[in-house]
């Protein structure tokens, strides 16, 4: 008898929106948890701040036949001064990381461009956090971007601005192009 080896199951259909009910903000929270302090070590127990207390928080989930499942992604975004947003806390859960391709229906469900080849995931939350603050009086958005992140940005029309130290780790403080970034035709 031979046994073959299973490739992994590795879903390709998501849905990218603002977290609303318990389930997508506990899976939020949990995935923050896991990657900036389990994982990079940047804070001990939780990576909570003052930006929580008035924060948009943007999840991507992967739908396993037709429901929504897991937390595979997450971004916040808040407005720091008039018309002036920022996005932060971006993460791709380690399992979804390698995610290169969709199914079709994730353009159409999402009401946004796929991107394709690595980073996909990240690439469709910083999609959907600029487009959402675009459609809601945004007229600057900016991040502070971990250094080795800087070029995936520029690759999604990203300026640099400044180099800066966070939490002891190279930052780099960045603008989005919003002409690139149209206003989400939906805010969910």
């Amino acid at each position: 008898m031979m046994l073959e080896r299973f490739k992994n199951f590795s879903p390709s259909d998501f849905i990218f929106k603002i977290a609303s009910e318990d389930a997508d903000l506990e899976g939020f929270y949990e995935l923050r948890r896991q990657i900036f302090c389990e994982e990079q070590g940047v804070f001990e127990l939780d990576d909570c701040d003052l930006f929580d207390n008035d924060m948009i928080p943007i999840v991507c989930k992967s739908i396993i036949a037709g429901m929504e499942d897991s937390v595979a992604g997450v971004v916040r975004i808040d407005e720091r001064e008039s018309g002036v947003w920022y996005g932060s806390r971006l993460g791709v859960a380690q399992p979804f990381r390698r995610v290169r391709s969709f199914s079709p229906s994730v353009s159409v469900r999402n009401m946004q461009p796929c991107y394709h080849g690595l980073g996909a995931l990240g690439a469709g939350l910083i999609y959907k956090a600029v487009s959402t603050a675009n459609a809601i009086g945004c007229h600057e958005f900016l991040a502070t971007v971990q250094h080795q992140n800087a070029r995936f940005f520029q690759r999604l029309h990203w300026e640099p601005l400044e180099e800066m130290e966070i939490h002891g780790l190279k930052h780099v403080k960045m603008r989005a192009d919003l002409n690139h970034y149209q206003p989400a035709a939906r805010v969910a």
